[in-house]
């Protein structure tokens, strides 16, 4: 018998959040929804817009050929304009169609992406801001190159820029970063990311290579009343990865999509390399109903009166029971001090009475847990009395 033994690992270690989120579903059904507090998985308790609804029905009417069948790989022409068209709107650029490929959705334009511009027997690496999203180092892993974690300013939770410079070294290929940031909901200030931006320069004379600032963005519409900086009119030689999974609740249909800027100073070997890439991944196109709803959706707002309304009842609850947390300019996700250094203890006193966030250790770092505040408003304001009990416990 042949097995991937790195697949294997991948399978029998699972994803934390995931496991968490299926104790959660499995208590609901033991003891009540009502009595399960699962602060777990991130996904949009919003629903989709209106527009979405309507774009699928006007869809519909089409001839299915037209409809379910394949589409070009890098996405519908008509598709890829609209989006380009919407960033010039946004931004102040000069995108075109083609320099964009749709994906499904941020885990495919980010496999893709790596595997575009790692070299598998070059000792490559990527650094990325930590805490991070979990899968991101499955992504890298699989492309071939290693997942070097750099601690982010422990105090700001913005990027340590003198840490990253120190971590990046001749194998490095790129940079990655996520703002507003999961886990912590964090933004990476114009000044942070012109920072970085300088280092990347000179590292990338120094060692001789494009060093990539790759700018993942699916949260990029949750933003609280803070400028989210465009990367790529910072630093050129970024590569925009975005998914429509939480911008228009959409998380499982897959859609989203890859820009190379045509400020990228490789720009065209890029473009063919993503294409190769997704080829070689096995992506033969994205999928081609919701390409059509990005057509007529692409510029729809994102609905974050619930969020808002979350956000500001779990901070004022726990800030009342005396937590301390990283107050969130994005996202969806409350990063919270464990009450006590070993994370994994603290979540097991959580569970003890119904608690579900996810311990830090799952990021890359230790003394924290996250919340995701996608739940309902009621969720949030009926686990405070549990919340309560736990801080008396520690206090006993």
């Amino acid at each position: 018998m042949s097995i991937n033994q790195m697949s294997y690992a991948y399978g029998a270690s699972k994803s934390s959040i995931r496991e968490i989120a299926a104790y959660g579903s499995a208590r609901k059904a033991e003891i009540g929804a009502e009595n399960v507090f699962d602060f777990s998985l991130g996904n949009p308790s919003v629903p989709a817009p209106d527009a979405v609804r309507d774009s699928i029905g006007h869809a519909l009417t089409l001839p299915a050929v037209s409809l379910h069948g394949y589409t070009p790989a890098a996405g519908l022409p008509q598709a890829r304009k609209a989006v380009a068209d919407s960033l010039n709107r946004r931004f102040g650029t000069g995108y075109a169609p083609a320099d964009l490929y749709l994906t499904c959705g941020a885990a495919g334009s980010l496999s893709i992406v790596f595997n575009a511009i790692v070299e598998r027997d070059a000792a490559c690496e990527v650094a990325v801001v930590a805490p991070y999203f979990p899968e991101y180092k499955v992504f890298i892993e699989n492309a071939g190159a290693k997942c070097v974690e750099v601690l982010a300013d422990p105090a700001t939770f913005q990027i340590d820029v003198a840490a990253m410079a120190a971590a990046i070294n001749e194998h490095t290929v790129a940079v990655l970063i996520d703002s507003p940031n999961n886990p912590v909901g964090s933004v990476y200030s114009q000044q942070n990311l012109e920072d970085l931006a300088a280092v990347l320069r000179e590292k990338s004379a120094t060692y001789g290579h494009t060093i990539y600032l790759v700018s993942d963005e699916p949260y990029r519409e949750l933003a609280y009343g803070v400028e989210v900086p465009w990367v790529p009119s910072i630093y050129d030689a970024t590569i925009v990865c975005y998914s429509y999974s939480k911008s228009l609740s959409l998380p499982g249909e897959r859609i989203g999509w890859i820009l190379v800027p045509n400020t990228n100073p490789d720009h065209d070997s890029l473009v063919f390399a993503v294409a190769g890439s997704g080829r070689k991944l096995g992506f033969v196109c994205a999928p081609a109903l919701f390409q059509r709803v990005l057509i007529d959706c692409v510029d729809v707002p994102t609905n974050l009166d619930a969020y808002v309304r979350n956000r500001e009842a779990l901070l004022s609850g726990l800030s009342e029971l005396g937590y301390e947390y990283i107050e969130p300019q994005g996202a969806f996700y409350l990063w919270m001090k464990a009450l006590e250094p070993d994370e994994n203890a603290f979540f097991e006193r959580c569970k003890k009475l119904e608690l579900l966030p996810v311990p830090s250790e799952s990021f890359g770092c230790h003394g924290w847990v996250r919340l995701g505040y996608c739940v309902s408003y009621e969720t949030i304001v009926n686990s405070m009395p549990a919340w309560k009990k736990l801080k008396e416990s520690y206090a006993q």
